[in-house]
């Protein structure tokens, strides 16, 4: 059935399968836990969540040297599960530490902090690692077809979450994330060793690092315009979705005064996101990246960005927001966040 919608070559089925596996396993992982740090959030108010916003920046700021001294440190075929058995450790501790008692605002605050580290570094890591083993050329047909196993990652991890915490309590819901992540690493080892082994790669390109010291990957977006580039363009991305998520909880607030009503047309929303993100991954995605090219992908949501804040002048509603907020993802997940990791594939 595969072939059928995405334009595959021979020897291309199987490490595939195994990509969607991986991410599928990923972001499981991480939306099983994502409830649990939005209940720890919720419970230490607004005040502390805006304080916490700040302090998840301050440690990325020192999270990202340090990912720079493992890469520029550890053989490339290690980094994957030198990071993932990491933070697999850092959910068994964090499972033993509330199992155990030892709760209260201060392991709420290190979790939530940790939680959003950990989100970031196990996506960057997941296409890090696809950059790494598929070429340019495999990264158009293949990507959007690869990203539909995350928004499948994404639907499940939330409905094992409904299912399990009823019955294991959700300190047990770490545990089975842990167990998630685990597979996910022996599953980026496989297809290392899968697609290794089909491209004639030698064992001493997998035992060379990635990097040369633990600043090299930021000095090299500096002295970089193609990097340089990139980087603005996530920038000025995140800029806008940003004004528009604001946007959108200032008209829900003043439109929708029922809290029950606001959480059922978020979840409605995210829904919706969720089922065409996934159609137009597995359908659209690879066809648009390998006929009209990579930048028109990536240039969707800015294109979309402009119709929307056209859209809001003239109308400044709960259907336009909700509609412009929504597609606007659903295009981002689907087009222009796979064309601009088809960017990486091309870089040292």
């Amino acid at each position: 059935a595969v072939p059928r919608v995405v334009h595959l070559e021979r020897g291309e089925v199987k490490a595939l399968l195994v990509s969607f596996a991986y991410f599928f396993l990923v972001l499981s992982s991480y939306y099983i836990i994502r409830p649990v740090r939005d209940e720890m959030g919720a419970a230490l108010g607004r005040g502390a969540l805006e304080w916490l916003f700040s302090v998840v920046f301050v440690v990325m700021l020192a999270a990202v040297p340090l990912y720079g001294w493992i890469v520029s440190r550890f053989a490339r075929r290690l980094i994957v599960p030198v990071i993932y058995l990491f933070f697999v450790a850092n959910l068994v501790m964090f499972w033993m530490l509330l199992t155990s008692g030892v709760s209260g605002p201060a392991v709420a605050r290190t979790f939530f902090v940790w939680a959003s580290v950990f989100n970031l570094f196990l996506v960057s890591l997941f296409w890090t690692t696809m950059s790494d083993l598929w070429r340019s050329d495999q990264a158009r047909r293949l990507y959007g077809f690869i990203a539909a196993g995350g928004s499948a990652g994404a639907l499940a991890g939330p409905f094992m979450t409904q299912s399990l915490v009823g019955l294991l309590g959700a300190n047990m819901l770490l545990l089975v994330s842990a167990l998630l992540l685990a597979g996910a690493t022996m599953t980026a080892m496989a297809l290392r060793r899968l697609l290794s082994a089909g491209s004639g790669a030698g064992i001493r390109e997998e035992e060379l690092p990635v990097g040369r010291n633990i600043l090299a990957g930021a000095v090299e977006v500096w002295r970089s315009p193609y990097l340089f580039r990139i980087a603005l363009w996530v920038l000025l991305a995140n800029l806008v979705s940003t004004f528009f998520y604001l946007e959108q909880s200032r008209i829900v607030g003043e439109t929708l005064t029922d809290r029950t009503a606001r959480v059922q047309l978020f979840a409605r929303i995210d829904l919706a996101v969720s089922v065409m993100t996934i159609l137009a991954q597995v359908f659209v995605t690879g066809r648009v990246l390998e006929r009209v090219g990579v930048g028109i992908a990536a240039a969707a949501v800015p294109a979309w960005a402009m119709l929307g804040l056209l859209a809001l002048t003239v109308s400044p509603t709960l259907a336009v927001i909700v509609t412009v907020l929504a597609v606007e993802r659903a295009v981002g997940f689907a087009l222009s966040n796979p064309a601009m990791k088809v960017l990486y594939t091309v870089v040292e």
